[in-house]
């Protein structure tokens, strides 16, 4: 396992590297650590950054690139290790390819890493001095932020809240990557049975954006919503509500009412055959859960809804470039409803997110809804 610790200085990465470095039995590193070992090294490298630091200057992208690759590429390093404060910017991130699974981020606020730092026990190193420790941060914030969009857009971004005790971070971090502690040992976490999260919701509401966090997390998705898009793309269909519910009544009144769930049966049964967790993105009809339940009887289907405020729903399909003008507002929320009959499926949902706030509130409440579902 190849891992990278980001935070703030003073966010516990020293801390939970090394207790991580104990419980999963690979190496910890810092890249102060690198760089101070290779100083040492008698080498035209060694001398290089013996007297950059010395210097009291940063050693530049390129060289330490160049640096960290060649010291993670010893035989020690092959198995998994945890490094710390690497990549810093973009450009490094960019650079560095050494197969990373994750990336834990431990997230403090700044004020709560100052106090740390200076009223910490252990002796202060020399360069922490409040004016020191601020100028840290601030560099942190413009210069490595985006390192976490970075993975984030990956889907390889872990955020953990830094604020908690360690034992309780430890273990957040622990579960995040599928392991739990048992007897002071780790353990893999091993799902028991296949699962089907079937994502619901108004037009708007925003299944889209749930099946696109899911796949960053390398789930599976069947879309139920494409199955009709793609046939109206296919034979060049102007997207009109009208059309829409012409095709879906059309395909119910020859399958009936679990008209989707037929015609994505062939796709979900490939996946599940290869995957413990599957996503259904636009589940509608209470039949089609129905007819899901009966075809997969060893597979456990959970109903994710998602609600949004009707205006704030409408106003996001109107911004639409792909099937917006017209595709949406009362009758297209009553088709949804009652044609469709997706009433009973929002009803009788097994988890319930309001997605009225920021894309990063909505991803924390999904974060949560999978976590509970894997480590059930």
């Amino acid at each position: 396992m190849k891992l990278v610790l980001l935070g703030i200085q003073g966010s516990g990465k020293s801390t939970q590297g090394n207790l991580l470095s104990k419980q999963l039995k690979i190496p910890y590193l810092s890249t102060g650590h690198i760089f101070r070992e290779i100083a040492k090294e008698k080498t035209s490298l060694g001398r290089y950054v013996k007297e950059t630091m010395n210097a009291g200057l940063l050693i530049p992208d390129d060289k330490t690139i160049e640096i960290v690759h060649k010291y993670l590429s010893r035989q020690v390093y092959k198995k998994g290790y945890i490094i710390d404060g690497f990549p810093r910017t973009t450009k490094q991130a960019q650079a560095f390819i050494n197969n990373i699974e994750k990336v834990i981020y431990l997230e403090v606020p700044d004020k709560e890493a100052i106090y740390r730092l200076v009223y910490r026990n252990d002796d202060s190193r020399g360069d922490e001095t409040l004016p020191a420790l601020k100028k840290r941060i601030e560099l942190f914030h413009k210069h490595t932020r985006p390192v976490l969009d970075y993975y984030e857009n990956q889907g390889k971004l872990l955020a953990v809240d830094g604020t908690a005790s360690i034992g309780e971070v430890n273990k957040e971090i622990l579960n995040s990557l599928g392991k739990q502690l048992i007897r002071n040992q780790v353990k893999t976490w091993e799902l028991k049975q296949k699962a089907v999260i079937a994502v619901v919701g108004m037009p708007g509401a925003g299944k889209t954006e749930a099946a696109l966090f899911f796949r960053k997390k390398k789930l599976p998705v069947v879309s139920f919503s494409n199955i009709l898009n793609d046939y109206i793309d296919k034979h060049n269909f102007k997207h009109s509500e009208e059309i829409h519910r012409k095709l879906r009544e059309g395909w119910r009144k020859k399958y009936g009412m679990a008209a989707f769930a037929i015609l994505g049966e062939k796709e979900l049964n490939e996946k599940l055959s290869k995957n413990m967790i599957v996503v259904i993105e636009g589940m509608r009809s209470w039949e089609e859960y129905l007819y899901l339940k009966k075809k997969f009887p060893k597979v456990k289907i959970y109903i994710l809804t998602i609600y949004t405020d009707k205006d704030i729903r409408h106003k996001r399909i109107a911004k639409r470039s792909y099937r917006g003008k017209g595709m949406y507002g009362e009758t297209r929320d009553i088709n949804e409803l009652i044609g469709t009959n997706m009433g009973s499926t929002i009803a009788y949902a097994d988890y319930v997110i309001k997605n009225n706030f920021s894309k990063n509130e909505f991803y924390d409440k999904l974060e949560d809804v999978y976590r509970e579902i894997y480590f059930t």
